[in-house]
């Protein structure tokens, strides 16, 4: 019997005789729909590839990747070895016997070690501007390094006291691997005229150069006018 067609009314809008839907109708079988037939691939397919991701995903956890039936092994990120601190350096500059009978040293050290309240008793010395205490800590701690000059005397006797003042300092920032800038060179009014200031900048610079840094440039205050003096050491 040969399949017939069924066609429904047409729409009567511009007279045209449009099919608008069709059955077939047909003794038999009917064919099965492809998109059947292709869900059934689909569904073997991701059968297959299912445990093929399941067994990378479960190498990569393990820490090892398999290629060609070697395994390599997949090293963790290195992380990078921390900075090691420099040690700070401490001498005895200069040792002394006062008229009275006690002894006096003055030591340079590079650790840093400075109360504010004394560094502003030394900018009170040598006739600068007061700031405020808690900018100069932050100077102090933001500093890459923190110089300074102290003077200990001693007084005579075997219990004799012991009296610790600070008498200079310089601070340097830098960038910890190329530059680095001197401020705040200061030494003590009675201290002046004994080559302490030259000393101080001396053992500074020096240190920087321990540390790597060449390229050092020194920021001065003179007569209050602001100066930079630059050089590659």
């Amino acid at each position: 019997m040969v399949a017939g067609f069924t066609v429904t009314p047409s729409s009567s809008i511009c007279r045209v005789c449009i099919p608008t839907a069709c059955r077939l109708e047909a003794r038999g079988k009917v064919p099965a729909p492809r998109f059947l037939h292709n869900r059934k691939q689909a569904k073997r397919r991701s059968a297959t590839a299912w445990p093929l991701k399941a067994g990378l995903w479960d190498s990569l956890k393990s820490g090892f990747l398999k290629t060609n039936n070697n395994t390599e092994t997949v090293e963790p990120p290195s992380t990078p070895l921390e900075e090691e601190e420099p040690v700070p350096e401490e001498l005895v500059l200069l040792e002394r016997t006062l008229p009275d009978g006690s002894a006096e040293q003055i030591i340079f050290s590079s650790a840093g070690d400075i109360d504010v309240y004394d560094l502003q008793a030394l900018c009170d010395k040598v006739g600068w501007p007061r700031r405020p205490l808690t900018k100069i800590a932050a100077s102090l701690r933001n500093s890459y390094l923190v110089a300074t000059l102290h003077s200990i005397i001693r007084s005579p006797g075997p219990e004799g006291e012991e009296r610790k003042q600070l008498i200079g300092m310089a601070r340097a920032t830098s960038d910890h691997a190329f530059n680095a800038t001197i401020w705040d060179v200061l030494v003590d009014p009675s201290y002046q005229g004994q080559g302490l200031g030259k000393t101080l900048m001396e053992k500074v610079i020096r240190t920087l150069l321990q540390r790597d840094i060449s390229n050092i440039t020194l920021f001065a205050d003179s007569k209050g006018q602001q100066t930079i003096f630059a050089g590659h050491i």
